[in-house]
């Protein structure tokens, strides 16, 4: 059984007991969190879309993480302009505990 879920405004596809990294949606470690925005659902084969989903995705956070360094450089030539930009997204960490 899998599930197309919403969350943070991307699209994951999810099974039970998967380990993803999804943009920061608060919490602690050891909250749960429950995913209601589900796109499509599959039970042994048989799909639902949207509207007729009545899917509810549950998660437990694990760790709030960073990602790697990400580095933006700028130059403006022949006019000395230089400049060294980076930044590190925010993750949250997060176990599909249950899809029912």
């Amino acid at each position: 059984m899998f599930a197309i879920v919403k969350i943070a405004g991307k699209q994951f596809k999810v099974e039970k007991d998967q380990t993803l990294y999804v943009p920061n949606i608060g919490g602690t470690a050891g909250d749960k969190v429950e995913f209601g925005d589900i796109i499509m659902a599959d039970s042994n084969g048989n799909l639902s879309f949207a509207g007729a989903v009545n899917v509810k995705v549950q998660a437990e956070i694990l760790a709030q993480v960073k990602g790697d360094k990400v580095i933006a450089y700028k130059q403006k030539r022949r006019k000395g302009f230089r400049k060294k930009l980076g930044h590190r997204t925010h993750y949250t960490k997060i176990r599909i505990s249950e899809i029912a």
